[in-house]
């Protein structure tokens, strides 16, 4: 076997006699292909500058006619197949002969036959090209995936405002944290994340969260949704079993628990949040105390105490805890029982879902489980960045920001529902409210009907684990998506749907 990286024109060669396929006829004549610095190379022959891979395996010899039909065959197939297109430029004889170890007269002769069948063209002075041909007609194409759409308003809960985010200031601290960055942290990040980031979070999550958190249990993931299937995942090879979930809740987050081999047994969600007690019996519990999604009531203090003190592995999901307008946030679950309560934190609602930075603090017992379960994370310059970006206190001011921004949209939420004679339910907290409806068949003719009118909304249909009736239903509405611009619009087609 033979296998070429070959020079193109554009890299140092050996000039050639004029008029010699491939070869220039005089190396840095205005136009013509030369060295790489010189003042007549023009754009086209820089761009040639590129290498050419040739595997000229088979039953080829090393000498002969088989080391020519071998090579005749590599570049009728690399032009046939599209690897060399229409007009790039070959390396000349003397080049590709030094590559591929074989004599330049073999080169020569192989290019001249290629030219003669027309695959490729020569000109004195030019060099070697590929022809430009024709292609024969395509066929009809794979049926592609259907591209979705994005509604022209959108009211559907779980997204952030995407304009908010703090471009510059995230740009500016990415340079400040790439200018003091060590060599050794641009290597493979340990996959329970950089410790940079882990003690920037392990001091916002005591201060902001009340979370008993030390930088050695936490683990950094790529977002929520990665860190709850490498929970999971982690409790099943640990013996779990089945896993306690909201009745209303994601259902994508009980797909990925499912994926991971637990069975789900539904909690019944009432005003108090979930009813811990139907937890007996689980191995796990996925809860959102803080603010239950998508229903927006708070786990009752009684409740908080019953997680606490319940056998199994508490997951809690603290998806939008610092997002509480009416009253201080309430703390975090796991500051209860620790040893027991694994808590999530992600930055997609705070930040931006693109970013795909989430956290886990994970009890010392569980830790080893849940790191074995890890493969790979988010960008070590993301993480490092991030912790810059908290330490400095863009983080905080981040979110007192869009705080006060998504208050404000909710209040202008509940106000313009109230001149429709209706009225939002759930803490004010969050990034979505809850107008409850006396019917599913009302729930779903809205939504059509919204649809219509080029406005996404969402029902409690999409979020009721299977097999429950359907004891009530709702709107979703999320006012966290729309730009601040298209805000308004949004509101006024939603009380136009409400009154149709």
């Amino acid at each position: 076997m033979a296998e070429s990286w070959a020079k193109l024109p554009g890299e140092p060669g050996e000039p050639g006699k004029p008029g010699e396929p491939g070869e220039p006829a005089k190396p840095g004549k205005t136009g013509e292909p030369g060295e790489p610095d010189e003042p007549g190379r023009t754009g086209e022959a820089r761009k040639a500058g590129v290498d050419l891979h040739l595997d000229l395996s088979g039953p080829q010899g090393p000498h002969g006619a088989r080391v020519r039909l071998g090579l005749e065959t590599a570049l009728r197939d690399a032009v046939r197949t599209g690897r060399l297109g229409p007009g790039t430029r070959l390396p000349s004889s003397r080049a590709l002969a030094a590559d591929l170890g074989i004599a330049r007269n073999t080169v020569a002769e192989v290019y001249s036959q290629l030219v003669a069948e027309g695959w490729l063209t020569a000109r004195t002075g030019s060099g070697t090209s590929v022809a430009e041909r024709r292609t024969a007609a395509p066929g009809p194409r794979p049926l592609a995936r259907q591209q979705v759409v994005a509604p022209r308003y959108d009211l559907r809960p779980g997204g952030p405002d995407l304009s908010a985010f703090p471009g510059s200031a995230w740009l500016a601290t990415a340079r400040k944290a790439l200018a003091a960055v060590p060599s050794q942290l641009l290597d493979y990040p340990d996959p329970r994340g950089l410790e940079q980031l882990r003690a920037a979070l392990a001091g916002y999550l005591a201060r902001a969260r009340g979370v008993a958190a030390d930088p050695g249990h936490i683990v950094i993931c790529a977002g929520f949704a990665h860190g709850l299937a490498v929970t999971c995942a982690a409790l099943r090879s640990s013996g779990a079993a089945t896993l306690a979930v909201e009745a209303y809740g994601h259902q994508a987050h009980r797909g990925l628990a499912q994926a991971q081999g637990l069975r789900l047994r539904p909690l019944p969600v009432d005003g108090s949040g979930a009813v811990i007690g139907d937890a007996d019996g689980a191995d796990a519990a996925l809860l959102t105390p803080a603010h239950q999604f998508p229903l927006g009531v708070t786990l009752h203090p009684q409740r908080r105490r019953e997680a606490a003190r319940w056998g199994g592995v508490v997951i809690e999901d603290d998806y939008d805890g610092e997002f509480r307008y009416d009253r201080q946030p309430v703390g975090a679950l796991q500051a209860l029982a620790p040893d027991h309560i694994i808590y999530a934190g992600t930055a997609s609602k705070s930040l931006v879902p693109a970013l795909r930075l989430g956290w886990l603090v994970v009890p010392p017992r569980l830790l080893d489980a849940v790191a074995a379960q890890l493969t790979a994370g988010p960008s070590g310059l993301d993480q490092l960045t991030l912790a810059e970006f908290i330490d400095s206190g863009g983080y905080d001011r981040q979110i007192r920001r869009t705080r006060l921004a998504y208050r404000r949209r909710r209040d202008r939420l509940a106000a313009a529902v109230a001149r429709q004679g209706r009225h939002v339910t759930g803490i004010a907290a969050g990034l979505q409210a809850l107008l409850e409806l006396p019917r599913p068949g009302i729930e779903r003719d809205l939504i059509a009907r919204a649809a219509e009118h080029g406005l996404a909304l969402e029902g409690l249909e999409s979020f009721r684990a299977p097999g429950l009736g359907a004891d009530r239903a709702g709107l979703v509405i999320g006012y966290g998506r729309p730009a601040e611009h298209a805000y308004t619009t949004a509101l006024a087609r939603l009380c136009a749907v409400l009154n149709s």
